[in-house]
């Protein structure tokens, strides 16, 4: 989501410790715990306090990691939606470089603490040497600036994903949440376009190079489209369930099935407001904004100008008070629907964090066992975990790849 929530939020740490959980040690060290959904900032390794190999402000570092043992995060190339003209792509290619260029940097800085991995089996071997892994992830191929190559060029980079839209329709498919101040048509109404020719051509390149294919965001339309597109089975790297949270960017349950049905996996999200509806929350955010962006002369707010602001923080902190978080238990209480609509083998974890996404009890990467632990108080094995944590997502990802060996037309 936005990576300017999750950066606000962590000056609030000293002032909210006391509502968060201490991470709970499990009984499986050798536990593969994979998190499919992690934002970086513009200033990624630029900045000393995004810095992941020390105590860095962002919820997902490598001591955090180490601490909560999270094996591995795909890191996302995210570019917000822009105008569909030569300008407004220029700039999210660039934008995405830099984003590229910052994993690249973790990675040379700190090769004895963190490895990239392109493959499943890749993931395993870093876990087996006692490293960390790092993926990547796109979230929204406006950053391929319209050009079917630059997903070729991305793969190369070590992109193994490709989400196919965010907030706001694009060249590819229509969102979940349109601009509908734009003119953009409502979600799920007769205008909704669904996927494009050009998303179609772009699903089968993903297919052909082995990347994953990840509809969340997509509307409902534009997923149903993907599944009948992809050859291979495809995935939501973090949506939770619209059955529980009413909510556009949570699947329903007809589409959980569908996925399910195609072999994929739903990556339920510890995004706070997927997990618990709290418009009481909401509206108070939105009147601070607004606040803020008063008080600063400011036609209106901007997290990159206010997002950082002593008000804001003090803000958050008497809305946390007033109106608290989602809990650990209420996001697992999603995993739990899930699994029970489509079973074990097509659910899994992730977290959104430097993005908005943060529970009471799993607040940042260090809080991961708290997850088990949770799982493991409501009778999931030690297998069903397995499965959660990694399990599914790998075998996903390495049914992409197998689409991919065999080419098209392939049985």
């Amino acid at each position: 989501m936005n990576i300017r929530i999750g950066v606000a939020c962590a000056a609030l740490a000293g002032a909210l410790a006391g509502c968060a959980q201490q991470p709970v040690q499990t009984s499986a060290p050798d536990l593969l715990t994979l998190d499919t959904h992690v934002d970086i900032p513009l200033d990624y390794m630029r900045e000393p306090r995004y810095d992941v190999g020390g105590d860095s402000a962002l919820k997902v570092d490598l001591g955090k990691m180490e601490r909560g043992g999270l094996d591995g995060a795909f890191f996302i190339i995210y570019v917000g939606q822009g105008p569909l003209t030569e300008a407004g792509y220029a700039d999210a290619v660039a934008q995405a470089e830099r984003k590229y260029s910052a994993i690249a940097l973790m990675l040379e800085k700190y090769p004895d603490r963190i490895r990239l991995a392109t493959t499943p089996t890749q993931i395993r071997e870093n876990q087996a040497h006692g490293l960390l892994s790092a993926m990547i992830g796109i979230e929204n191929p406006y950053s391929l600036g319209h050009d079917l190559s630059r997903l070729d060029t991305a793969h190369a980079r070590g992109a193994r994903y490709v989400g196919l839209t965010h907030v706001g329709n694009n060249a590819v498919c229509s969102s979940a949440n349109p601009d509908t101040e734009a003119g953009e048509p409502a979600h799920n109404s007769a205008q909704d376009p669904g996927m494009s020719e050009f998303g179609r051509a772009l699903v089968a390149r993903a297919n052909a190079l082995g990347m994953m294919v990840d509809v969340s965001h997509a509307s409902d339309k534009c997923v149903l489209d993907a599944i009948a597109a992809s050859r291979a089975p495809v995935f939501a790297s973090h949506s939770s369930a619209r059955g529980l949270v009413d909510v556009p960017r949570n699947l329903p349950d007809d589409l959980l099935r569908a996925i399910a049905d195609d072999g994929g996996v739903v990556q339920a999200v510890a995004y706070y407001e997927f997990v618990k509806h709290d418009p009481a929350r909401q509206a108070a955010e939105k009147a601070l904004q607004q606040e803020i962006a008063r008080e600063a002369g400011a036609g209106e707010f901007d997290w990159d100008v206010h997002g950082e602001l002593p008000a804001l923080a003090a803000g958050m902190a008497r809305i946390e008070r007033e109106h608290p978080l989602a809990t650990l238990q209420e996001y697992v209480d999603h995993i739990d629907y899930m699994v029970e609509l489509v079973g074990i083998d097509h659910v899994g974890i992730a977290s959104d964090f430097d993005g908005g996404g943060e529970v009471t009890g799993w607040m940042d990467a260090s809080e991961s066992p708290n997850v088990t632990a949770e799982l493991r108080k409501r009778g999931y094995s030690d297998s069903d975990i397995a499965r959660l944590w990694g399990g599914n997502l790998l075998r996903v990802w390495q049914a992409a790849g197998d689409a991919a060996d065999a080419g098209p037309g392939a049985p």
